[in-house]
């Protein structure tokens, strides 16, 4: 069987991984696995296809995985390696995230700091860890084509340069934690010269769950639907070039700086 590319967007349940997996099923002809941690996979996929038109049902393939469960997140891989087992990635979108504003040192939660980590950057590495299997072999590299994408969703405000008003101290710093995460996994794939390149996006602030306490406080032009985000993301990345790699990226392709 030939090596087949496929695309991952894990989570793919709401906010904007709900919308990538959506957009990437639409502009694109590649297997999508979509992860889910609770609810049936038959659930899931009737979810994200409900309002599509003309896409391949049979191109969608739900997986479980728990982001805070590093046997879940195996498991997950093994199930997609069993299902595809010529498969390699093409797009990977890790959309894991969480967000407890703290506004001053007295709203910080041991609990709240710890799932900020746990979720934000570790579960970050441990997706590394288990679903670098499926990086492209290395025989791609000579076929002229464009490298693969493992896409990490961070978030402007872990730029340290760019802190201007400091604050939500567990999310800045496991976002800055991530940021550096991106940076490092970039540089084990440009050493063993994988054809693929690792970067971060940012969305913007979007109209979901996480951002709904900063509804009011955001200036209507630059709240964004996640449909909106998420189609700037994918034009974003699916136009990156390799000497792009290990940075972190806006909806708009200019850089965050780190």
């Amino acid at each position: 069987m030939s090596p087949t590319p496929f695309a991952l967007i894990t989570p793919a349940t709401r906010g904007l991984s709900l919308a990538l997996t959506r957009q990437m099923l639409q502009t694109t002809n590649l297997p999508l696995f979509a992860t889910h941690r609770s609810g049936t996979g038959d659930e899931l996929k009737k979810h994200i296809l409900e309002p599509l038109k003309d896409v391949d049902p049979g191109r969608l393939h739900p997986l479980r995985l728990d982001l805070t469960d590093e046997a879940s997140i195996e498991a997950a891989a093994q199930t997609l390696a069993e299902t595809l087992p010529s498969g390699y990635i093409d797009t990977a979108f890790f959309t894991g995230g969480v967000l407890h504003p703290e506004k001053q040192p007295a709203d910080l939660d041991l609990w709240k700091i710890t799932e900020s980590f746990q979720v934000n950057v570790i579960s970050h590495l441990l997706m590394i860890k288990h679903f670098a299997r499926f990086l492209p072999p290395v025989s791609k590299s000579s076929d002229g084509g464009s490298p693969a994408k493992w896409v990490h969703v961070s978030a402007r405000v872990g730029s340290i340069t760019d802190n201007r008003s400091g604050g939500w101290y567990s999310y800045r710093a496991s976002k800055a934690a991530l940021n550096q995460v991106i940076r490092s996994w970039d540089w084990q794939l440009r050493m063993q010269k994988k054809p693929a390149i690792c970067v971060g996006v940012h969305p913007g602030t979007m109209k979901t769950e996480l951002s709904r306490a900063y509804w009011e406080s955001t200036s209507k032009e630059k709240l964004f639907e996640p449909e909106y985000s998420a189609e700037k993301l994918v034009g974003v990345v699916k136009n990156l070039k390799v000497e792009q790699r290990g940075k972190v990226f806006d909806y708009k392709g200019e850089e965050v700086p780190p």
